[in-house]
């Protein structure tokens, strides 16, 4: 008989870390949000368990790790769903899941896993079931920043299912239209009047003490999460996520914004993932079909060029603390770094290294201790501590990407 399944998850990336730069830039993978959950609460609400990290060194002191005497070990590029859970609840001790040569999934003892840690051959020695021979058996990963919202829609379904399964939604007030095939639900404390709600495509969630202001015009998937804002006459097309404390407006079209960032007014985003502490000022737009409707290509950390993603439509990525000033205009497939700071008339280039300060006539660099000030501001505002931890991330990332800015 198999010992009680062990609460402690600890969630890793291996090198798909690099290929998710820049949101990657400050936080582990498991930090990033798809649906209306981040990768961590999906993998915690599916095993009941409570998770830590195996991550970047200058991140392990914000995000540590915890190591018990018994451990499930997940790579978090995959996303949790029914068959996946239920073959990681089926493992022994000693027992790991891959796909191929690449890990998925192991139960080890903490003894097991510093070993493991310590040296990588050690995996040979676990007994591995290789899911990848298992037909019907369907992965999906994040591995790269665009994979989030193309994912989007379907884990938008899948985290509405398992937040709302054998609940009651509060009551959606009278003076909203409501129609479509899927639902909506509302948490406590949440707030609708005078919306157009269209649910024909996906399911609406409205998480706790949001609020959607009049006349807002919505097309589901959507996700408003905890304390989000959506402003007057906004026009939002799913499969879209507003992540908590955010302030949305204008119209958007299948973005994800990760936490705490505004992009507040008119203007236009589509296909594209924002990261936190990020502010879109007034009539910024963002490009994400090309004129020419070839695939767009965006820039890779890992190979210092431009990619391919095989995708028609992608917008803009931009990582945390970046800033962009009114009129701002975005080109198809731009990367932002962190903490950049874009303004100005014309489209400024299709990678902004982080730390950049200027727009389409040149960049400077947007100094360290500035860049700091600006971040203590911001963050102050919403009532919450910019720590030491917080400013050495952003000391680390200024020295590493500095190269970038030559």
């Amino acid at each position: 008989m198999k010992n009680k399944f062990p609460d402690n998850i600890i969630l890793f990336g291996d090198d798909h870390w690099f290929h998710l730069l820049p949101l990657t830039f400050t936080r582990p993978i498991a930090e990033l949000r798809v649906g209306i959950l981040t990768i961590r609460e999906k993998w915690e609400l599916h095993l009941n368990g409570k998770s830590s990290y195996i991550t970047q060194d200058y991140l392990a002191e914000k995000y540590p790790i915890n190591i018990e005497e018994e451990n499930i070990l997940i790579n978090s590029t995959f996303l949790p769903n029914k068959q996946l859970v239920n073959y990681i609840k089926q493992l022994s001790i000693n027992e790991a899941l891959l796909l191929g040569d690449e890990l998925v999934a192991a139960r080890l003892s903490g003894n097991q896993f510093e070993s493991l840690s310590e040296d990588k051959d050690a995996l040979q020695n676990l007994k591995g079931i290789d899911i990848g021979r298992e037909r019907g058996l369907e992965l999906d990963r994040i591995i790269r920043p665009y994979h989030i919202f193309s994912n989007n829609g379907e884990e938008l379904i899948k985290d509405f299912e398992l937040l709302t399964q054998g609940r009651i939604s509060e009551p959606i007030s009278d003076t909203n239209k409501v129609y479509g095939k899927y639902p909506v639900f509302m948490e406590k404390g949440a707030s609708i009047e005078c919306c157009i709600i269209n649910t024909s495509d996906g399911p609406v969630y409205i998480g706790k003490d949001a609020l959607i202001m009049e006349g807002s015009l919505i097309r589901g998937g959507l996700a408003v999460c905890e304390g989000a804002v959506i402003k007057m006459g906004a026009k939002i097309y799913g499969p879209t996520t507003i992540g908590p404390f955010c302030k949305a407006g204008g119209e958007i079209n299948n973005s994800v914004l990760l936490a705490n960032s505004n992009k507040a007014h008119d203007g236009f985003l589509g296909n594209s993932v924002i990261g936190e502490w990020c502010n879109l000022g007034a009539d910024t737009n963002t490009s994400n079909l090309k004129n020419n409707y070839l695939p767009v290509k965006v820039w890779s950390y890992v190979d210092e060029a431009f990619e391919d993603t095989g995708l028609q439509f992608c917008g803009l990525i931009m990582g945390d603390h970046s800033k962009s000033g009114i009129n701002t205009m975005f080109n198809t497939g731009t990367v932002v770094g962190v903490a950049a700071n874009i303004f100005g008339d014309g489209f400024p280039r299709n990678f902004i290294p982080s730390f950049s300060w200027g727009g389409s006539s040149g960049f400077t660099t947007h100094q360290l201790k500035k860049a700091i000030e600006t971040a203590e501001i911001v963050v102050g505002r919403r009532n919450k501590e910019f720590s030491d931890l917080d400013k050495k991330i952003l000391e680390h990332i200024f020295l590493e990407t500095s190269n970038n800015r030559v």
